[in-house]
């Protein structure tokens, strides 16, 4: 039952009232004495060796800083990984040597303005003899010169592992197939570029440096850590965020190289990614490759799967998520929702002369879904079964939770084939196997119906990134909720919310504890000098962990709040509870405010209750390999024979992330998911030259999904809670994201049957569909 104070209400986001309002506050906006701005000069080629940068004769002292000048005051940061033959490259703060990638930091100027400082940049020297770039996996795999010289060849890492018989199951089956499929680079797009502010107190030795990031305490260890600065001397806040979807979870080299050069000035600075760097310069994401094997038998129970799994991770490894992080995530989530007992895997992380890869929303399930649903379809097709029918005969059933997968992950709680079910029920299936039937006989038409399904790992565990190679381990959260004399609440958390709503759903966890309004609950983030040590926002884990940490905090504060007021009412404590704010016995009630003042003005008024009015909670769940959300995708799709053009016609989902704190927020998570889903499946690839130049840096080049591309999303929810999670919570920020290419990609191949057409990559834009359909018309032609 929804309680009007917590969970379940379908409050407004808290936050909505000062950005509709224009009062929000981010790093551009920010106005500091005697700031100065930064303009970064960067690589204009993939791979060549530097032999000059020089400032300017006319540059004044401390204006340009390259990496001779930022040597001694900061090391580069180099991501390790304890997975047996990891190979590690430090990440230049400024480039050294050799740059390899397109934007590349090589030097930073400082001006009084940005339009000053962009001046000054373009003014200093950049002699770079330019080398061969690799710029692909097969030339990654191919090349006989590598990325980092002292490298035997460009593979970070290869992982591999097999559970069960797969080449027995292959034996057993009536069918087999192979197919092949591929997703290209993506950049994150964030609607706020990254941006960084960094000020020097020469008097107190103290390093302020704000940032939009999604990590602050991570981004404040790393700085002091590379500048050898104690971390009490570094404060890291992050303001308001125009969202970040991954992007700035990363430790990037300007956020450190900004960190030093500040030490040695006496004036802030602040730089400010235009567009165009953050199209060459931010972590890019997806860019796999995938050769898939599945066995099925007769009645298509799924009985094996041979997977190879290759990923272009870029020139550097980022911290602290590795090269190998979206190559080993895809590993473990290709058996999805379904009963697997035989599995083998291969992935291999590749080098090349790319910006580096980072998470992206969804980091790796998009493609691993869209390569295993892709092949659920395929095997449906071969055996003449309808696809929904065949994900509902092999996925995990209720009664089977919670189900160790293959993969060796806890799959909680959740009813799976009636996920499929309710998509179907839907978007109305066999109305548009009817409406398929009738486009048939259009000579320029086709209507295809597809769908993806998926398990999302949310909340991961200390164990969970141990096992994926990361020598940082992330898996707790933090929360302090304190009462003041006024009697308002002040909760403090170590997640950085960018546009999620947490500032909302984590006051309502603290409104359902503790029966107060949530509007009266002020939620403190983005500040390592204000909040507890937290890990920051991703992976789809802020409610289930910090949500975890505030419900312990306000439990704790609850109790003692009860045996306060039941000494100031003369009650047993037994007989007292919360209500609006207030104690309530059987003869009377005290508010919180009268509570708070009485015992913190007067605690001689209440004997025998500890001092102090705030409560800190560390957290994490029970299980460690993370919280399963699910959820089932259906989508409708027309084909332009003649232009290749698909649109999506009808798009639902079903999704299942236990309780709900609020349904309003996770249904506006959901439809922004898809809509990025969408862009994945439909429009946005980061495309390159033969040289390796990358070919679509800005919005003419590079299409993002608009309202004309985003059909209206019909929404389903199950409802069962994790046992393994505070109030039964599991993550729901990165599902809307993961399905889309798979069902959108099963609806276009379900349209296209009638040509034979084949098209297993990503994004499926009108010339590729186009030449799928004319290639496969040239094949039937041909006698």
């Amino acid at each position: 039952m929804t309680h009007h104070n917590g969970i379940g209400s379908r409050r407004p986001r808290h936050e909505d009232a000062r950005h509709l309002a224009g009062r929000g506050s981010f790093v551009a906006d920010l106005v500091l004495p005697g700031l100065r701005e930064v303009a970064v000069v960067r690589s204009p080629i993939p791979h060549g060796r530097i032999t000059m940068i020089a400032p300017p004769p006319e540059a004044a002292a401390g204006t340009v800083w390259t990496a001779r000048d930022l040597e001694p005051l900061a090391r580069p940061l180099t991501a390790t990984s304890t997975l047996d033959g990891f190979r590690a490259a430090p990440v230049p703060n400024l480039a050294d040597g050799k740059v390899r990638y397109v934007g590349e930091p090589l030097a930073i100027a400082i001006g009084p303005d940005r339009a000053r400082a962009e001046d000054l940049a373009e003014r200093v020297s950049v002699d770079i003899e330019e080398l061969p770039a690799i710029v692909d996996m097969d030339g990654a795999l191919a090349a006989p010169t590598t990325v980092h010289d002292e490298w035997p060849d460009n593979i970070f890492a290869t992982t591999s592992g097999e559970v069960g018989d797969v080449d027995s199951a292959a034996r057993e089956a009536a069918l087999s197939i192979t197919r092949e499929y591929t997703l290209h680079r993506q950049a994150v797009v964030p609607l706020e570029t990254r941006g960084v502010i960094a000020s020097y107190d020469h008097a107190l030795g103290e390093l302020t440096v704000w940032s939009s990031t999604q990590t602050p305490h991570m981004i404040r260890d790393m700085i002091a850590l590379l500048l050898d600065l104690p971390a009490r001397r570094v404060r890291v806040i992050a303001p308001d965020m125009g969202g970040g979807f991954g992007a700035k979870c990363s430790v990037y080299p300007e956020e450190i190289a900004l960190a030093a050069i500040a030490t040695r000035l006496p004036y802030p600075i602040r730089w400010i990614e235009d567009r165009a760097e953050n199209m060459v310069a931010a972590t890019q994401a997806r860019d796999h490759h995938y050769r898939i094997t599945a066995h099925a038998a007769a009645d298509g129970t799924l009985l094996g799967i041979d997977a190879d799994i290759t990923v272009d991770s870029g020139a550097y490894s980022v911290h602290p998520w590795t090269a190998t992080m979206d190559a080993t995530m895809a590993a473990a989530m290709i058996p999805g929702p379904y009963r697997l007992a035989n599995y083998r895997f291969r992935t291999r992380s590749l080098a090349t002369n790319k910006t580096p890869s980072g998470p992206y929303r969804g980091v790796a399930r998009p493609a691993a879904c869209f390569a295993i649903e892709r092949t659920i379809d395929e095997l449906a097709h071969e055996l003449g079964i309808e696809a929904h029918l065949l994900r509902r005969h092999n996925m995990v059933r209720p009664q089977d939770m919670p189900y160790m997968s293959v993969a060796r992950k806890v799959y909680d709680s959740g009813d799976y084939p009636r996920a499929v079910e309710m998509a179907t029920e839907l978007i109305g299936h066999d109305t548009w196997r009817e409406r398929q039937r009738a486009a048939a006989a259009s000579p320029n038409t086709r209507i295809g119906i597809g769908y993806g399904s998926f398990t999302e790992q949310t909340a991961h565990g200390c164990i969970e990134w141990a096992s994926r190679g990361l020598s940082v381990t992330i898996g707790t959260e933090g929360a302090r909720l304190e009462l003041d004399a006024t009697g308002s609440l002040t909760l403090s958390v170590g997640i950085k919310s960018h546009g999620q709503g947490a500032e909302t759903t984590l006051a309502q966890v603290v409104g359902e504890v503790l029966d107060v309004d949530p509007s009266q609950v002020t939620v403190v983030h983005g500040d390592t000098a204000r909040t507890p040590r937290g890990e920051g926002t991703f992976a789809s884990r802020s409610m289930v962990m910090a949500g975890g940490a505030t419900h312990g905090a306000a439990t704790r504060l609850a109790d003692k709040v009860r045996r306060i007021g039941a000494v100031l009412l003369r009650e047993p404590i037994e007989d007292v509870r919360l209500r609006d704010g207030s104690v309530v016995g059987e003869h009377g009630s005290i508010s919180f405010a009268q509570l708070a003042r009485e015992f913190l003005f007067t605690p001689d008024h209440v004997p025998g209750v500890e001092a102090g009015l705030e409560e800190t909670v560390y957290y994490r769940p029970e299980v460690q390999t993370g919280a399963f959300t699910y959820a089932t995708h259906a989508a409708v799709v027309s084909v332009d024979l003649d232009t290749g053009l698909v649109t999506v016609l009808d798009y639902a989902v079903v999704e299942d992330c236990g309780t709900v704190v609020n349904p309003l927020i996770v249904e506006g998570q959901i439809v922004g998911g898809v809509a990025q889903g969408i862009g994945t499946a439909l429009l946005e690839e980061i495309t390159f030259s033969p040289e390796g130049q990358p070919t679509a840096t800005t919005f003419l080049d590079y299409l993002l999904p608009g309202a004309t591309e985003i059909p209206e999303i019909k929404l389903a929810h199950l409802h069962t809670p994790s046992p393994y999670t505070v109030f039964g919570m599991k993550g729901a920020g990165e599902g809307g994201a993961i399905a889309p290419p798979a069902a959108i990609g099963n609806a276009v191949a379900d349209a296209l049957r009638g040509f034979g057409a084949t098209i297993n990559e990503t994004p499926l834009t009108p010339s590729r569909v186009w030449h799928a359909v004319h290639g496969a018309a040239r094949l039937v032609a041909t006698p």
